[in-house]
């Protein structure tokens, strides 16, 4: 019988007037059999946790939380646990079962204050803004100041189940350009860069040394050495409906505006621009046949899936999509990535 992975922790929850979980914040996670009530830590979070609503209408209190990481997911701090496993690097991604995700997450409007309800946010709002305001004038008038007080501003960042990884987890050795397009639950190796065009997804992410200008989906993993250029996109799964995961392999170029569906092995390279998906026809490029005048071997792109040491280009004269031998994977620029 397979032993049950657990994970445990002291988390933060916020917590709306209609009692939804908004999120939880987990500031350390522990992989193994969590301790008994009577000898858990202390979660020192202190004064920023009370039981009292703020002007946003929400609570924020701790909550102790028990992961069993085999079985299907329990509630939102349970969700959150296991997203923030995937970004602290205490599991990789499609190593947890994230059945049910969405299901137990709350759609959120994410701020520069946090998470509101969207139920009420436009009143809530109103009241974040006057409770900031009247707060930096009573400052003033205490410290002598003008009695003018900058207008404070509730920013929406974005309306999602999702938030942003850097709000719960700053990961070391990693460059990202625009924070708002990794989300909680990305899994980026150290001497990770992702530029600003890029996008990580949570249960997804980068196994070692790489640089993401592009998409990685939903369950892809970018091996060591890779590179996906700019307005790159993979695929989630095997195109045509399949479940079984894409994911590229070590010293592999997905080039700009490329695409896959399907996956690629160490040393591969997709030309700019070509999209490659399970249906694609693709001919295999043969010297030998070519020379001998024999006809050359065309297959989907599935057959091809996976496989290692292949350039994927599109033969500029006769439109073809072609598979040619590669003997060597490209190299990352080791100082660029020396985050």
């Amino acid at each position: 019988m397979t032993e049950q992975r657990t994970a445990w922790g002291w988390g933060l929850a916020s917590i709306d007037a209609a009692g939804n979980t908004l999120d939880v914040w987990y500031p350390e996670l522990t992989l193994g059999e969590a301790p008994a009530e009577t000898s858990r830590p202390n979660h020192n979070f202190g004064a920023i946790a009370h039981d009292e609503a703020d002007a946003r209408g929400v609570r924020r209190m701790p909550v102790f939380t028990v992961s069993k990481l085999d079985e299907p997911i329990e509630d939102a701090a349970d969700a959150y646990l296991r997203l923030h496993l995937l970004s602290m690097r205490l599991a990789k991604p499609n190593t947890l079962n994230l059945d049910g995700i969405f299901a137990k997450l709350t759609n959120v409007v994410w701020t520069n204050y946090g998470p509101f309800a969207v139920e009420d946010f436009n009143a809530r709002k109103l009241d974040v803004e006057s409770a900031a305001t009247s707060a930096a004038r009573s400052f003033a008038a205490s410290a002598g100041l003008p009695a003018a007080a900058p207008a404070a501003t509730v920013n929406v960042l974005s309306i999602d189940k999702f938030p942003r990884m850097i709000d719960y987890v700053v990961p070391s050795g990693v460059r990202i350009g625009d924070a708002d397009r990794v989300r909680l639950g990305a899994h980026l190796s150290e001497g990770t860069t992702v530029m600003h065009a890029g996008f990580v997804n949570f249960n997804a992410g980068t196994l070692g040394v790489s640089m993401v200008e592009g998409r990685v989906s939903q369950g892809v993993v970018v091996g060591n050495g890779s590179d996906i250029g700019g307005g790159a996109s993979i695929m989630g799964t095997l195109s045509g409906g399949g479940k079984l995961k894409n994911s590229i392999g070590e010293h592999s170029l997905l080039g700009a505006n490329a695409g896959i569906g399907i996956s690629l092995g160490d040393n591969c390279v997709v030309e700019a621009g070509l999209y490659v998906t399970a249906g694609t026809k693709v001919t295999i490029y043969d010297k030998a046949k070519v020379a001998a005048g024999e006809p050359l071997e065309t297959v989907k792109g599935a057959e091809l899936s996976g496989k290692d040491n292949i350039l994927f280009i599109r033969n500029s004269v006769s439109g073809r999509i072609e598979a040619r031998y590669r003997k060597t994977g490209i190299e990352l620029n080791e100082k660029l990535h020396k985050n």
